[in-house]
């Protein structure tokens, strides 16, 4: 019995990633701990900044703080693991180790779905019904906003990866990516998992279709009110409350489209390795957005001519892809 149980569930996995293309790892490895890096600070500072400061202790910057923290611990889940299977010839990651990192980023990604749209209706509300915001948005309801927002991201990922840990693998533990996910761990399974696949349709359309609809819904009465609005200056400060949400928001759902919705066999699976890199490690370049607009509206404060230190960081995840892309391309005309 117990040797059935050991075959049936692995002691470690092997993460293959980028084994096959060791020449990439060390500059995957460079690319990804800046990227990193960058994520802790950046969001760190927005965290710091939000709570220090008394004039931003609004239901927008309370959410934003919320998002910032969000982002470092979905990075700290995957990023991790990945440097150190870069760095060293080790490409195993242990039973619970794997476990650990699908249940929490997959409670990670709930969470930011919902989050989103949380977010969207403030500036609803924000702009839509301006004299009644302080009303409406109070406290009380914020913290529960937020509360509902990360339990129901636990909820799924507690139902969706217990569900998933309890598939008898038969002892298959090459997983063909640089880290744990659900629907991977899924295909080492050895028996049917239409229960999963069900399960995982039904959360993906809860938590990730149905908060892009109400994300619409709310843009498309922001969009509504803003037409209404006369004065160029009145629609510049309507576009100012929405712009780093809109951004946070295209940058979320395009990294989901990118990396799950490409016609099947589009690109060569080590491009496909390669943009999932980027689009996982987008937190970086999210949060460097996010601290984009962030600091707009401290330029703002300050007056029109401080300095504007954050305007070039979202470039950074255009100017990585391409240079992977060239990376890639190159070793690909070595080899022939």
């Amino acid at each position: 019995m117990m040797g059935i149980a050991n075959a049936s569930s692995p002691e470690v996995f092997v993460l293959l990633g980028f084994s096959a293309r060791p020449s990439l790892e060390s500059i995957l490895f460079i690319i990804a701990l800046g990227f990193y890096v960058v994520s802790i600070l950046d969001n760190g500072i927005i965290i710091l900044v939000s709570c220090i400061d008394v004039h931003l202790h609004t239901p927008m910057y309370f959410f934003l703080a919320n998002l910032s923290f969000l982002d470092i611990s979905f990075t700290t889940s995957i990023v991790p693991q990945l440097l150190v299977n870069l760095w060293g010839p080790q490409k195993t990651i242990s039973s619970v180790g794997c476990m650990v990192q699908f249940y929490i980023s997959h409670w990670l990604g709930a969470t930011e779905c919902v989050l989103l749209a949380v977010m969207s209706y403030d500036r609803y509300v924000a702009i839509c019904r301006p004299l009644h915001y302080t009303v409406i948005m109070h406290p009380q309801l914020c913290l529960s906003l937020a509360f509902a927002s990360w339990l129901g991201g636990l909820t799924t990922s507690i139902v969706g990866s217990t569900l998933t840990m309890l598939l008898p693998l038969c002892g298959n533990n090459r997983i063909d990516h640089f880290f744990c996910e659900m629907p991977l761990i899924m295909q080492l399974a050895c028996v049917d998992t239409s229960l999963n696949e069900v399960e995982m349709y039904v959360a993906s359309f809860i938590f990730v279709v149905l908060p892009l609809g109400l994300i619409l819904v709310s843009y498309g009465h922001i969009a509504w009110a803003v037409m209404k609005i006369r004065s160029a200056e009145g629609r510049r400060k309507a576009f100012n409350t929405c712009s780093s949400h809109v951004a946070v928001v295209t940058l979320f759902y395009g990294s989901i489209i990118f990396m799950y919705l490409q016609p099947a066999k589009s690109n060569s699976h080590e491009q496909d390795l390669l943009d999932s890199i980027v689009t996982l490690v987008a937190p970086a370049a999210l949060a460097a957005t996010i601290c984009t607009i962030f600091d707009s509206f401290s330029k703002k404060q300050r007056g029109p001519g401080s300095p504007h230190f954050l305007s070039g960081s979202p470039s950074i995840l255009f100017a990585v892809k391409i240079m992977l892309k060239l990376s890639l391309h190159s070793l690909e005309m070595k080899t022939h």
